[in-house]
């Protein structure tokens, strides 16, 4: 048995909890599994393709569409609700509680007037 991570490491006999599209803490020098969250309802993610990528929220729910592309629904901090393909999702903390550190403006995504706003207010 093993998993092979977004980036082509292969990590050899992972735990048996680990499926697709679960993120994995890696000890880079022993190659070892720390840690990993589990792609659920609830947990912080960052989209990484699509219209909104950039953006991070918390996971809402998964449609699952057999033959098609499955779609999640996700929530910002803000309270905006938005949704992507399944293949642009990349849990990134358990919880609201995020293993990473966020980008400029921790992932949320201003509209058109709001931008524009924060712009002139500088």
């Amino acid at each position: 048995p093993y998993c092979i991570t977004h980036d082509g490491r292969t990590l050899r006999y992972p735990d048996p909890d680990v499926k697709t599209n679960d993120t994995v803490r890696v000890d880079i020098t022993t190659g070892k599994i720390l840690d990993f969250v589990k792609f659920e309802a609830g947990n912080t993610v960052m989209i990484k393709g699509g219209n909104n990528m950039g953006r991070v929220g918390v996971i809402m729910h998964r449609e699952r569409h057999p033959g098609s592309f499955e779609i999640v629904h996700i929530k910002d901090a803000v309270g905006h609700t938005f949704s992507t393909r399944l293949q642009n999702v990349f849990v990134v903390g358990k919880g609201m509680k995020p293993w990473i550190s966020l980008p400029k403006g921790n992932g949320i995504k201003l509209s058109i007037v709001e931008d524009r706003n924060a712009k002139m207010s500088k």
